[in-house]
């Protein structure tokens, strides 16, 4: 690997056309791509489009990277090859975003890119909405708007062969839920299980509990609450069959 002086040397060759240069600065950069595309995964999309898209993000890091930055070139590359990953995302996605949202949100990331050059670090909302002159609300409005879809079966981490999905991490507040198991009789069906089935039941579907508040309350690890709640539905579910 080069040191700094000599990669810059190399970049601005590579800026200024010279392909030779910009295929060795792409080439020994795609570990880059390869540690960004990681976090992306588990969303429908193959491996190589991610990668391929990333890449673009990369080239476009090269493309606009000013040597005067007092950064390293991995990170201002970085929030590149994110944004480019999102943006395939957003542009992808079923529901779509009028072309206001997404001219703003564009601003937004060019601002980002910006800051984080002459800073150093990812800016936050507020330097970014002084930079661009607009309210901080507006700024987050922009963002949130174009994040990609998330699904509720989506998996947050995965722990001795149980994982744990972004659902088990939802509250019901409608009340619905309590009305159903009502009018199946689930009182009578409760009073068959363990008492620590039972609690974990009545805490998670009657007192609107997300399995980690129940995990803290009664002194277990998530996982082990998710596997007594799956069990207990389970007997429920075969003891409701003989209503």
């Amino acid at each position: 690997m080069l040191d700094d002086e000599n990669f810059k040397v190399l970049l601005k060759a590579a800026q200024a056309g010279d392909e030779a240069a910009k295929e060795w600065i792409l080439k020994n950069n795609l570990n880059l791509v390869r540690s960004v595309v990681h976090r992306f995964m588990n969303r429908g999309y193959e491996w190589d489009d991610l990668f391929q898209v990333g890449c673009i993000g990369l080239i476009k890091a090269v493309d606009r990277f000013d040597t005067s930055f007092s950064v390293r070139f991995s990170t201002y590359a970085v929030p590149m090859i994110i944004g480019e990953i999102r943006r395939f995302l957003r542009d992808d996605s079923p529901i779509k975003v009028s072309r206001p949202v997404k001219e703003m949100a564009y601003r937004v990331h060019r601002a980002q890119e910006k800051l984080q050059g002459v800073l150093g670090r990812e800016p936050n909302i507020s330097e970014v909405a002084k930079e661009l002159a607009l309210p901080p609300e507006e700024v987050v409005a922009a963002l949130e708007a174009i994040q990609p879809i998330a699904s509720i079966y989506d998996q947050v981490f995965h722990d001795d062969g149980d994982p744990i999905h972004l659902l088990d991490q939802l509250t019901y507040t409608d009340g619905q839920d309590n009305a159903y198991f009502e009018k199946l009789a689930l009182r009578e069906v409760l009073m068959r299980l363990q008492p620590r089935e039972r609690l974990v039941i009545h805490l998670r579907f009657f007192e609107d509990k997300t399995q980690a508040e129940i995990a803290e309350k009664i002194g277990l690890s998530q996982v082990q609450v998710s596997r007594i709640e799956k069990h207990a539905l389970k007997i429920v579910k075969e003891h409701l069959q003989t209503y």
